[in-house]
């Protein structure tokens, strides 16, 4: 049961849940589902859409006219707040630094950058060393003292109130898989941990008796845990305080994380071309791309009369910032 807290609707309703039949064969596991969160049509899509209802809903009830968020540079979050912001005619800044080595002109003048600009972002580069938060505090006070309302979105929307829009999420799946039973797990990218730490509250209060499976593309998976555990509980409470988080039920991997956050894989590279060549859908670099190659790498944890969901983040638009990956 969602709270009664402001929201404004930015998704298209449910997304879909896609059986992957081509893939699911080719890897002889289980019933593989897509839950299809790139599908949304603002800003190209993405599980960030989901937390700016909650947020922009917050913002726009307390009156705000600015908006200020933060992120890497090709910052998924980021576009789409961006995006959103331009849908609801919100002033957007967005506090961005270079979280991930690289300085091509593909990286530092493509991708979400130029989406961003399009949707009339106002874009401040800060080093990588700064930090965020208060870049966006300093910010807020100088727009505040030109006598402007602004609201303050954390990195990624993965706050316990953006949390509230995977819970959503979570509904919809359990929802949409009913008539054939519940699925044995699900597999998401674990980054900010919103998604995840959303997902797992859902999870939980409807009852869930799979795993949900967060493959670390962030931090280790060490650094994960105790953040995910946080945000879950926050996020629980908010839901209803007498729903406990069961032991063992955060569930971070790091096997597929590889050197470091944006850092392409040669796993992730397989399997997101697996995934376009057998289905015709385009995964991402960061995210959604390595969480498929710790699905793949782990297949065998299901039988083939099992069902996985695998929840597509978005993302896309990185790809143009790796074109040498992919082109080699």
């Amino acid at each position: 049961m969602i709270p009664n807290r402001p929201r404004v609707r930015l998704t298209n309703g449910p997304t879909p849940l896609e059986h992957l039949p081509r893939l699911s064969a080719h890897l002889g596991g289980p019933r593989i589902l897509m839950k299809r969160d790139d599908s949304q049509s603002l800003g190209l899509g993405g599980n960030k859409i989901r937390k700016l209802e909650f947020h922009l809903g917050a913002a726009l009830a307390a009156g705000a006219t600015e908006v200020i968020t933060t992120g890497a540079l090709q910052s998924n979050h980021a576009r789409l707040t961006a995006a959103a912001c331009a849908k609801l005619g919100l002033n957007c800044h967005l506090i961005l630094k270079p979280a991930v080595p690289r300085d091509n002109v593909a990286y530092t003048a493509n991708g979400n950058l130029v989406l961003n600009a399009l949707a009339g972002a106002q874009v401040t580069w800060v080093e990588a060393k700064a930090d965020s938060l208060a870049e966006m505090h300093a910010l807020s006070t100088r727009l505040e003292a030109q006598g402007r309302k602004v609201w303050i979105v954390p990195m990624g929307g993965s706050d316990a109130l953006g949390s509230l829009g995977y819970v959503v999420a979570a509904d919809e799946i359990l929802d949409q898989t009913a008539s054939e039973g519940s699925p044995s797990a699900v597999v998401v990218a674990s980054g900010s941990g919103g998604t995840h730490a959303g997902l797992l509250a859902g999870l939980t209060q409807r009852g869930f008796a799979g795993s949900l499976e967060g493959a670390c593309v962030y931090e280790t998976a060490q650094g994960q845990l105790g953040k995910v555990q946080r945000l879950t509980a926050e996020t629980l409470a908010l839901l209803d305080p007498d729903t406990p988080l069961p032991a063992g039920a955060v569930r971070c991997c790091d096997s597929q994380l590889g050197p470091a956050y944006g850092i392409p894989t040669q796993a992730m590279h397989e399997a997101l071309s697996l995934v376009a060549r057998l289905e015709g859908i385009y995964l991402d670099p960061v995210y959604s791309g390595k969480a498929m190659a710790w699905l793949i790498a782990n297949i065998a944890k299901w039988s083939r009369d099992e069902t996985v969901v695998f929840v597509h983040t978005g993302g896309s638009p990185a790809l143009f910032a790796y074109p040498e990956i992919f082109l080699g």
